[in-house]
């Protein structure tokens, strides 16, 4: 009879749980824009973002392959199966920490974060792949947001040169119809990037309990379904603390803005997936929001904000790191 360990199972069901607090946190900004710009209802936003993210999600799998492989080294960390568990607690753990301050901080970069120091407890700096790590990992945490920025303020800018001469309530009220255009848009991004990091580490954990090859990364139907269904549970309960940060806090939203900030994450956050670079959609949308708000003018954005943000981001990998080494040394206590 075939039997699938424990263990394995225990790590399936603890990254369902990551994935759905990542729908709580990360998928609202898939849908914070519109709901906050009142063009749709926030059931309507859910359900549209719940199966679009599933779309997405089964449009690519080369974040998937990222953190299936670009993180840590498969055949170093092969037999350590305690290591994704304690990866995803360190992740989870922050994750639990920022939503309840309402901090959109990154669950991506929390899971990347817990991974690596779990790696680094497992089996030091031999474990880890520092090429991937600098590629995919640390050059996108600068770029996505500096890039999200400057693309917003660019689609912000050509929007109000091209409409210069049309009324307010008209632009208005025909980007309130585009923004639904521009939301479908966000929402398939965000799965074919963030839908995909907990596939990554499922499929990462399949490897290392020796059911897939890990000469190769392949991610199975059923793992890339259950992924992206607890991600759209996950927003569907627990994503309005972000929506009101993200939708309301840093900058007053119209119509208008909405749709620029969301067509210029999409673009940002689809080119990242391209590239299989798991990057932050909480950095790159609110950092499109900043710079579409730069275009009207520098006070109309709520720069404290920014600090706190900024703060989160900082903060993410290394915090969510020593949880996962800290977690990696107890869970090994345990199940050795």
């Amino acid at each position: 009879m075939f039997e699938i360990p424990l263990l394995l199972i225990l790590i399936v069901v603890v990254a369902l749980v990551f994935d759905f607090t990542n729908g709580a946190h990360d998928c609202a900004n898939a849908i914070a824009t519109v709901v906050s710009t009142k063009v749709v209802t926030p059931r309507f936003a859910v359900g549209c973002a719940a199966l679009l993210n599933l779309v997405g999600a089964l449009l690519g799998t080369e974040v998937a392959k990222t953190l299936g492989s670009g993180i840590v080294l498969p055949a170093v960390v092969e037999g350590s199966h305690v290591l994704v568990l304690a990866a995803l607690v360190g992740a989870i753990t922050w994750n639990c920490i920022t939503w309840y301050f309402g901090i959109p901080s990154s669950s991506s970069h929390a899971l990347i974060g817990g991974l690596i120091g779990a790696a680094l407890a497992n089996s030091g700096l031999e474990g880890l792949n520092l090429g991937g790590i600098v590629s995919k990992v640390l050059i996108p945490l600068v770029v996505s947001p500096l890039s999200g920025y400057l693309v917003g303020f660019l689609i912000m800018w050509i929007i109000y040169w091209t409409f210069a001469r049309v009324s307010r309530k008209t632009v208005n009220r025909t980007f309130r119809k585009l923004q639904l255009l521009s939301a479908g848009f966000m929402a398939t991004s965000h799965g074919l990037n963030d839908a995909q990091k907990t596939m990554g580490i499922v499929t990462l954990a399949l490897m290392i309990f020796g059911y897939l090859d890990s000469s190769s990364v392949e991610v199975p139907l059923w793992v890339k379904l259950s992924c992206a269904g607890a991600m759209a549970l996950g927003t569907a309960i627990g994503g309005w603390k972000i929506v009101k940060t993200m939708g309301h806090r840093i900058f007053k939203l119209e119509p208008v803005h909405g749709f620029a900030a969301e067509s210029s994450a999409s673009l940002v956050i689809a080119g990242a997936s391209m590239l299989g670079a798991p990057v932050s959609t909480t950095h790159t949308i609110s950092a499109c929001i900043f710079g579409v708000g730069s275009t009207k003018r520098l006070s109309a954005v709520r720069w404290t904000v920014a600090g706190q943000l900024v703060t989160a981001w900082v903060l993410t990998l290394p915090a969510a790191a020593v949880v996962g080494f800290l977690s990696y040394l107890l869970l090994h206590l345990i199940w050795s």
